[in-house]
């Protein structure tokens, strides 16, 4: 039986416990045709997003009032969608580098039919996102000083792990995108993804077409670093032929 998509397992998980009141891991193993160590991954994660309860071999649903869906917080269906076009960029066994934000890390969900991946971030938020995939790639973790602004790890300790490997890809968002210059950034720490981009031999950035032509003082990344935009269907011709003239490919997805 083919792997049943991981967000798609928990949220009928959810609606099983809800539908029960309690369910077993070994009750869940069966139906799901998984292992009983995938099963307490779904568990814990659907406790820690505040979706049931765990209980001893099992878990037990919560007063609905409370039941939140998580599956609609944080990551839109226009993300995902650019997230779900990044990852056909990927290869088994490829080494990859994911920076933070909202955008990278809707990739996460797509990488569980990937094998051997070794991922690199600066992230908490991704860290822990691949650590609940099935397939459980190779983590890395750049370490250094926390930026509470970006919400990852940055400065010159992280640079320095950076440089000790070399990366087949680097995922990376942006909060805008200047047409003559590159991506731009609130951020005024821009060195790490720099250095993100010099240890990758592909440089791939996901954002939304809204970001072309937001006023962004901070350059994070000139077009010449970059080898791959992946953005929406709004973005209008002229604007992609204004950034493949820098030789860089526009892939769009498909959701409007």
């Amino acid at each position: 039986m083919l792997k049943r998509n991981t967000q798609v397992r928990r949220h009928e998980i959810v609606q099983l416990v809800n539908q029960m009141g309690e369910v077993s891991v070994e009750l869940l193993s069966e139906r799901f045709h998984t292992s009983e160590v995938t099963i307490r991954k779904d568990l814990t994660s659907l406790e820690k997003n505040g979706l049931l309860l765990r209980r001893y071999g099992g878990a037990i649903a919560l007063p609905k009032e409370v039941v939140t869906d998580e599956f609609d917080k944080n990551v839109s269906v226009q993300k995902i969608s650019l997230a779900q076009e990044a990852a056909k960029l990927i290869r088994d066994h490829h080494r990859i580098v994911i920076d933070s934000g909202g955008t990278t890390t809707a990739l996460i969900q797509q990488l569980n039919e990937k094998r051997g991946l070794v991922v690199m971030t600066n992230t908490l938020q991704v860290a822990n996102a691949l650590h609940e995939l099935e397939n459980e790639p190779t983590l890395l973790m750049t370490g250094g000083t926390w930026d509470p602004h970006s919400e990852s790890f940055q400065g010159q300790v992280a640079e320095s792990v950076l440089r000790s490997y070399d990366f087949d890809q680097l995922f990376i968002g942006c909060d805008g995108i200047d047409l003559l210059r590159g991506t731009t950034t609130f951020n005024e720490l821009t060195g790490l993804s720099r250095v993100m981009a010099e240890v990758s031999r592909e440089v791939v950035v996901m954002a939304e077409s809204d970001k072309i032509g937001r006023k962004i003082p901070n350059l994070e990344l000139g077009w010449e670093q970059i080898d791959v935009l992946v953005t929406d269907s709004k973005i209008t011709d002229e604007q992609v032929a204004m950034i493949e003239a820098n030789q860089v490919r526009v892939i769009q997805s498909q959701t409007n």
